[in-house]
Parts: structure tokens; sequence; C-alpha cells
């Protein structure tokens, strides 16, 4: 039996006009839960459906309407992520870790002592196996769905985009490596490398070696713990939070002409933020 299956809209495929979802082969009409709505004006190509830790999910491929015009150029920034912050910004900025990330955690912890208590081959174990899927599976979805949201917001506010390139696997596999991989750093850089691809925007990596060492204002070297939250620099005399420094230097080492105030990021609605 198979877990997923490709449907051309028209050979297989149908939407019709209550919104429901119509297949060759199954009769009747099967009601969807939407995500979003499809975009303005684009036209469905196909689908794929596929199902997950039990569940049945349908994904949508379609063809945008035609843009108008050229991209307009927006402003510059740097991106420091870290895992206080998941992303500090040069324009002064900070976007905390989701809330959710930490309980799911937890979460996930438990659920995997419950199975190690199970019994190999009971009913009990699968249950508890599948509880594990399902969670690690909705928590894969929200980390992924903050990231396209996060990365959508800088790509429309932002035209010249500037990470560290960072070995987010070779991190992965130090002391820090949960809360590595729960920041899901390389989602969220690859996530708006794409999206700015499309819009015509930039991204641009640069070398992470001595950044948040580095003082903005004067380039010159002050050492700092991993517990140093600020950057005081004694010879130009900045006090500023680490990371917002650390952004800074990304923005001016990607884009040195760009030197000057931003525009800021602003701030994220509720739903994106939660």
């Amino acid at each position: 039996m198979f877990d997923s299956a490709d449907l051309p809209v028209g050979d297989g495929l149908s939407i019709g006009k209550s919104r429901k979802l119509g297949i060759v082969g199954i009769p009747g009409e099967i009601k969807i839960r939407w995500h979003r709505e499809l975009p303005a004006g684009a036209r469905i190509a196909a689908a794929v459906l596929s199902r997950s830790c039990g569940k049945w999910h349908i994904c949508f491929s379609v063809e945008p309407p035609a843009a108008h015009g050229p991209y307009p150029v927006r402003a510059v920034i740097g991106i420091d992520v870290g895992l206080t912050s998941l992303i500090a910004t040069s324009d002064g900025d900070t976007v905390p870790t989701p809330q959710w990330a930490g309980k799911a955690s937890r979460k996930q912890r438990r659920l995997q002592r419950a199975l190690g208590r199970c019994r190999r081959g009971s009913r009990r174990r699968l249950k508890a196996k599948m509880r594990l899927a399902r969670h690690s599976a909705r928590t894969a979805n929200q980390r992924r769905d903050f990231a396209h949201k996060l990365s959508r917001i800088l790509v429309s506010r932002y035209s010249h985009i500037a990470f560290e390139n960072l070995n987010v696997t070779g991190l992965a596999r130090g002391m820090l490596a949960r809360s590595v991989l729960n920041a899901a750093w390389g989602q969220l850089i690859s996530f708006t490398d794409n999206k700015a691809a499309n819009a015509g925007g930039l991204v641009t990596k640069v070398n992470p070696h001595g950044t948040f060492q580095e003082c903005d204002g004067c380039e010159r070297v002050t050492p700092k713990k991993l517990s140093d939250r600020i950057h005081n620099c004694p010879g130009y005399g900045t006090v500023v939070d680490r990371d917002v420094d650390a952004a800074k230097v990304i923005k001016h080492q990607a884009f040195p002409w760009s030197k000057g105030p931003g525009a800021g990021l602003g701030a994220l609605s509720p739903r994106v933020a939660a």
C-alpha cells in the first residue's frame, strides 16, 4: 500500500464549487480542512496526496499569476541567529525562540520515556510509538510553518539579506545539539534564500569567524565569553546587545556600502510570534 500519490488536476483530481476534493475511483467528494486560501488568480496545476502518522494530507502546486513590473528595491539587513533569540537583526530587532519549542521538547522526552517502558511487540508499545510519531510530525510542522512565515516577512521588507555561513550540521553534533536542532537555523536560512531568489532579492552568507567579537563601530576585536550578552567596546564606547552588534558586523561584511540606519523589522503579528 502506497503512502503518497501524484494527482494531476483534470486527470484524476478536481475541486468542486463546494471546495471539496474529487478523486477518480473514490465515490462522492471529500471534505478538506483548508490550511490557507489559495493565492488569488493562481491556477492549480497538480497535487500530492500523502499519508503521515495515520492522517491524510494534500499539497497543491499552483501557477501564480504573472508579476507586473520590476521588483522594488528595499532595505538591507544583517541577521545573527542564536538560541536565546532566534534571530537578532542589524536594525536592533530580536525575535525570540517560539514559546512552543520548549514545551514540545519536554513532551518529546516524556513520550520517549513512555515508549521505552513498553514491552516490545505489545499493542501498548504500538500505541505509544504512534503518539510519539504524531507529536514529532506536529512539532516539525510547527517549526516549518514558523520558518516559512518569518522568512516571508524578511523577504517582503528587505531586498538584501546577510547571514553567517554556519556549519549547522557540525553544530548539531555538539553539546547544544538539541537546542540547535530545535532552532532550525538551516531551515530558516534556506527558506529565506529560496523566497528571496523568487522575489528578485539577494541572500549573502559571510564567514562567521569573529563576528560576535568585533565592534561594528571601530572594527576593534573585544573578546567575549558565550555568557556575555552585552557588547561593550572600550575604544569606541559602544554598548549594545551582543547579537545585534554581530548582526551589524554581518551586514557590513556582506554589503560594505550599506553603512547607516536601517528600516526595522517591525512587530510580528501574534499568529507568527506565538
